[in-house]
């Protein structure tokens, strides 16, 4: 696949910097990259993550119903899939401040269309665009990290990293929110839009690209680890990744995990709505409490894999899996009680992010070559969002078909047990199946 020249990446310095100066240098850049790489990431959620509070208000406002809404998170979710695989590909041969630059401003950009819109059609071809370029942004930031941080301490950068995930979401949550019950659902589309406009240029200012650009040996050299793949060009590295069987197994586990994730993530906040009668900022604060304790759950797991665990990820993910499940059944089936739920759901959004870490990217990039990282989350990715987007569909039809309407005119939803046999399910699946995974180990 070839890379237009704007995009194409700094070649390697004619001179290299030793001794105590490289490794300040490396250090200070590193930290800067993952602090960097984590917020900037973070910025790429919200504006994919805002139909996830609007739902409730297009519904009372007759903009789209419960099966559109659900089409339209389809629509995203397919083409995030397709968007994560493609550019999983380029990632690996790409400058990574340009690249993520480049998708966080086309998503910003639709985002400000959206706002201003009220055609379906419109609204569904807007969010297939949205799809396709929130695909730039996990293969390409783990791509970076891989050449930043050896195999020994991948699980804490990584887990550290991942913490975008709830960072973005828990902004999505309460800060879109808010302005949703402010200003109307028009603005919880445009203000992040152009809040992400503007990360987008930073992003061109402060990240960098590989180590030899700027004079710095390569992670392992710097590190004194094995290199195994020295001689592996890009293509044959991206070309083993589709030849692991772990890889393939790593990705069914993913993708029954995010039919859970995104269940609960896209229907959360309507559910608690309609079952438990809060109101959108009590809803949006509920999911919000899950989503911040995910910021505890990944860099956690991290830690619990590497340290614990040696680096072998599958007994950490069946400790965190099994939990996760429990506090599920609790958030579903257990007492009507707000400080029970509060309590399960701090404890599912602090699994859930730790089985996000691994499942959804660290296992296929410890078992990857450095070459190919961004081609393995890139189908790890195409993968699980296309288990995400068929729960998107069949949650928002048989949603839909159990919609009824109030003698005020509001729309209520009276049957939720097929989606939420359909998310548990999904987690109990995966769990088990990475389970299978349980002596597998980095290769570096």
């Amino acid at each position: 696949m070839g890379v237009p020249r704007f995009l194409q990446p700094l070649p390697d310095a004619a001179f290299r910097i030793e001794g105590a100066a490289r490794d300040a240098l490396y250090r200070a850049v590193r930290a800067r990259i993952l602090v960097a790489l984590t917020l900037i990431y973070a910025f790429f959620y919200t504006t994919r993550g805002v139909l996830d509070v609007v739902k409730k208000p297009l519904i009372d406002a007759n903009v789209y119903n419960a099966d559109q809404l659900g089409t339209l998170g389809t629509c995203l979710l397919a083409t995030y899939a397709v968007g994560k695989l493609l550019n999983g590909v380029l990632a690996d041969r790409v400058r990574v401040s340009r690249f993520l630059a480049l998708g966080l401003g086309a998503s910003a950009v639709v985002n400000i269309l959206m706002g201003l819109n009220t055609a379906y059609l419109v609204a569904c071809a807007l969010w297939v665009v949205n799809g396709y370029s929130q695909g730039v942004g996990a293969a390409t930031s783990v791509r970076s990290l891989t050449h930043w941080f050896g195999g020994r301490e991948r699980g804490r950068a990584y887990g550290i990293w991942s913490a975008a995930h709830s960072l973005g979401e828990g902004a999505t949550l309460i800060v879109t929110a808010s302005i949703v019950v402010h200003l109307g659902w028009r603005a919880g589309f445009l203000a992040p839009g152009f809040a992400c406009a503007v990360v987008a240029a930073v992003a061109l200012l402060v990240l960098r690209d590989r180590p030899q650009a700027y004079g710095l040996p390569e992670i392992h050299d710097w590190k004194g680890e094995a290199h195994h793949d020295a001689s592996t060009s890009t293509r044959a590295a991206q070309l083993e990744v589709l030849r692991n069987p772990t890889i393939w197994v790593c990705a069914l586990a993913s993708a029954l995990m995010f039919v859970t994730r995104y269940g609960v993530k896209s229907w959360g906040v309507l559910y608690l709505q309609e079952v438990r009668g809060y109101s959108l900022p009590s809803a949006t604060a509920s999911i919000a409490i899950n989503t911040l304790s995910g910021l505890f759950g990944s860099v956690a797991y991290g830690f619990v894999s590497d340290m614990w665990f040696k680096g072998r990820r599958a007994p950490a993910t069946l400790l965190f899996g099994s939990v996760e499940v429990l506090s599920l059944l609790v958030m579903f089936y257990g007492p009507h009680n707000g400080y029970v739920l509060t309590g399960a759901l701090i404890v599912y959004g602090f699994t859930l992010s730790g089985i996000l870490a691994v499942l959804g990217g660290l296992l296929a990039v410890d078992v990857s070559s450095k070459r190919a990282a961004g081609m393995a989350m890139g189908f790890i990715g195409f993968i699980s969002y296309l288990g995400a987007a068929a729960q998107e569909k069949l949650s928002g039809m048989f949603l839909n078909a159990h919609t009824i309407v109030a003698p005020d005119g509001t729309k209520h939803i009276v049957d939720w047990s097929g989606p939420i046999a359909l998310w548990i399910g999904g987690s109990v699946a995966s769990a088990l199946l990475a389970a299978t995974l349980w002596r597998v180990k980095s290769r570096e």
